[in-house]
């Protein structure tokens, strides 16, 4: 097996490990759409980069964490809900990145892998980017799980046990930050928030515990990144969109199932 495929296949499972559990509480807490604006803002980070010369995969983990904390912030202060606040950063960092990659000077990018991803130009150094991330995410998750399931099924409740939400809260927002920005290189800008939704649903209609739908939908993960990429070399198909086109299959597949109760 060539070293592409090789570290293709390791990334992409190495992402799927995050994206599991991470995914899973993102459906219980209803925050697809706050994935999508950290995605978008892994845009403005790109160009930031090259504007300043950074290595991209920094710069993308600098502005969605940026992003994290500003939404947090906001959130706070303003009276505008949350929603709207979620819409303002996520449209506007997206905005922004696109023009900054237009108006850089002579500097040409390849604006479909950004938004698509491209999992078999995975290199040796983004590989091991990707393992840090998964061995500062992963302790996280696994220290505070309890936590998070509480503040996941009633955050006021979770207050009242002593539970400090407002510190956790933002932990899991900087942790989102950070697997989006690792995830781009997989499934780029534009499908990363998919690889953590759709696991994460397919799984909810088979598991009985919180648990078990952590790790069925790692398992739904791994099973779209090796069809993906399977896909892609049989057929000549960008990975990116390959392994989420595998990833809604099974979801479909999943529908036929009866659902746990």
């Amino acid at each position: 097996m060539p070293d592409f495929m090789i570290y293709a296949l390791i990334a992409g499972l190495c992402l799927t490990v995050m994206t599991g559990p991470m995914g899973s509480m993102v459906v219980w807490r209803r925050m697809a759409y706050f994935g999508e604006t950290l995605a978008h803002a892994a845009l403005l980070g790109f160009g930031l980069a090259l504007l300043f010369s950074l290595p991209t995969t920094l710069g993308v983990i600098i502005a969605s964490v940026a992003i994290a904390i500003l939404l947090s912030l906001l959130s706070r202060s303003s009276s505008l809900s949350s929603d709207t606040i979620l819409g303002i950063l996520s449209h506007g960092s997206l905005a922004i990145g696109l023009v900054l990659l237009s108006l850089l000077p002579g500097v040409t990018v390849d604006l479909e892998s950004i938004l698509f991803g491209d999992v078999l130009a995975v290199t040796r150094d983004e590989l091991i980017l990707i393992a840090v991330v998964m061995l500062i995410v992963l302790p996280l998750l696994l220290i505070n799980w309890q936590s998070f399931i509480a503040i996941c099924v009633q955050e006021q409740l979770a207050e009242v046990e002593g539970r400090k939400v407002k510190l956790l809260n933002n932990l899991f927002m900087i942790m989102m930050a950070l697997v989006i920005a690792v995830g781009m290189k997989v499934v780029g800008v534009i499908l990363v928030t998919a690889l953590l939704i759709i696991p994460a649903a397919t799984s909810r209609r088979l598991a009985r515990s919180p648990e078990q739908m952590a790790l069925f939908a790692i398992a739904v993960g791994m099973l779209a990144v090796v069809g993906g990429i399977v896909m892609s070399l049989q057929w000549d198909t960008p990975a990116g969109p390959s392994i989420v086109t595998v990833c809604a299959a099974l979801f479909a597949l999943s529908m036929l199932l009866p659902q746990k109760t």
